[in-house]
C-alpha cells in the first residue's frame, strides 16, 4: 500500500531537480536568451522562434498523455550538463561576431536542458522526447555566415525557377543573377523576396505533420526534404504572379498589399502542397495500415 506514495514522493523530487536546473539555466544563459529575443522579435528570418519553445512543449504534452514511461535517473546526462557549460564559456573566451555568438550560446542552452530531462528523468525518456528535444535547436538563431548563404541560395533558386515560369507563360525575358527583365520591367529578386521566414514556418509544419502522422523514416525524411523545392516554387510563383498582374491588369500591384503582405498566400498554396504530399506517403504508412498489420510488420 505504500508504494504508490513512495512512488509519487520520487516524481516529486525529480520535478523539483528538473525546476533547479531548468532556473540554473534562465540564469547562466539569461543574456542570449534576451538576446534570441530581440533578434527573433527584429528580423525576419528568425521569426519563427518565438513558436518553438511552445510548440515544442505542447508536443511533449501530447506524448506524456498517450503513453507512460518508468523514470529512472541517468548520470550520463550529466555529460550533457558539463558539455553544455564548455559551450556556454566559449564566446567568453573567443571574440565571435555578436550575433554568432548568441547561436553558440543557445547551442549550449538547448544541450542543457537536453542533459537535465536526461539527469532527472533518464534515457528511456530522452528516447521518448527525442523528437521534441531536438526541434528545440531551432530555438538557435542561425549565425551570419550560415544566414547570409541560405538567403543568397533562395535568392539565385527563386529567380531561377521564376524566369522558367515566364519562359513557360510565353512572357519574353532574360535573367542575369538576381536581375529579370521582361518587357516594361526589371525585377530584382532582393533579399527580402528569398522569404526566409515563410520557409521556415514551412518547416516548422512539415516536421510537425512528419512527426505525427507517418511512421517510418524514409517517409519523414521525403517529407521534409520537400520543403526546399516547394519554399523554392512558392517564392518563384510570387515573382511570377505579382509582376504579371502589375503589367496586365494595374500597375498598383506592383506595390499595394499583394507585393508586400501577400507571402501568407503563397505559404498556405505550400501547405496545401505538403498536405498532398504527406496524404500519399500515408498510403501503406505503418501508422495508417490496421492494429495486427501494423504489429505485425506487413
Amino acid at each position: 500500500m505504500t508504494q504508490p506514495a513512495v512512488n509519487n514522493e520520487s516524481q516529486k523530487i525529480r520535478y523539483l531537480q528538473f525546476s533547479a536546473l531548468i532556473a540554473a539555466s534562465i540564469a547562466i544563459w539569461w543574456r542570449p536568451l534576451v538576446a534570441t529575443g530581440r533578434i527573433a522579435a527584429s528580423t525576419e528570418a528568425h521569426t519563427h522562434i518565438l513558436l518553438v519553445l511552445p510548440l515544442s512543449l505542447a508536443l511533449i504534452y501530447f506524448e506524456n498523455g498517450n503513453r507512460t514511461t518508468r523514470f529512472a535517473t541517468s548520470w550520463f546526462g550529466i555529460g550533457f550538463l558539463i558539455a553544455a557549460l564548455a559551450i556556454r564559456m566559449l564566446p567568453e573566451i573567443i571574440l565571435f561576431p555578436a550575433n554568432d555568438g548568441v547561436s553558440i550560446g543557445m547551442f549550449g542552452l538547448v544541450v542543457w536542458w537536453i542533459g537535465s530531462v536526461t539527469v532527472c528523468f533518464g534515457a528511456e525518456i530522452l528516447r521518448v522526447l527525442s523528437f521534441q528535444l531536438c526541434f528545440l535547436f531551432l530555438l538557435v538563431p542561425f549565425p551570419e555566415p550560415v544566414l547570409k548563404e541560405m538567403t543568397e541560395f533562395m535568392q539565385r533558386a527563386s529567380a531561377w525557377a521564376a524566369a522558367i515560369l515566364f519562359h513557360l507563360a510565353g512572357v519574353p525575358g532574360t535573367r542575369d543573377g538576381v536581375l529579370i527583365s521582361i518587357p516594361g520591367l526589371t525585377i530584382e529578386v532582393a533579399q527580402e523576396c528569398s522569404s526566409i521566414r515563410s520557409s521556415m514556418m514551412l518547416l516548422l509544419i512539415t516536421l510537425i505533420l512528419a512527426y505525427l502522422f507517418l511512421d517510418t523514416w524514409w517517409r519523414k525524411t521525403l517529407l521534409i526534404l520537400a520543403v526546399i523545392p516547394l519554399s523554392i516554387a512558392k517564392n518563384a510563383l510570387r515573382i511570377f504572379t505579382i509582376p504579371e498582374l502589375g503589367t496586365r491588369v494595374d500597375p498598383s500591384y506592383l506595390h499595394g498589399k499583394l507585393h508586400h503582405h501577400g507571402g501568407i498566400l503563397f505559404l498556405g498554396l505550400a501547405v496545401i502542397a505538403i498536405l498532398l504530399l504527406l496524404w500519399v506517403l500515408r498510403k501503406g504508412d505503418a501508422r495508417n495500415l490496421p492494429c495486427e498489420a501494423a504489429f505485425s510488420g506487413q
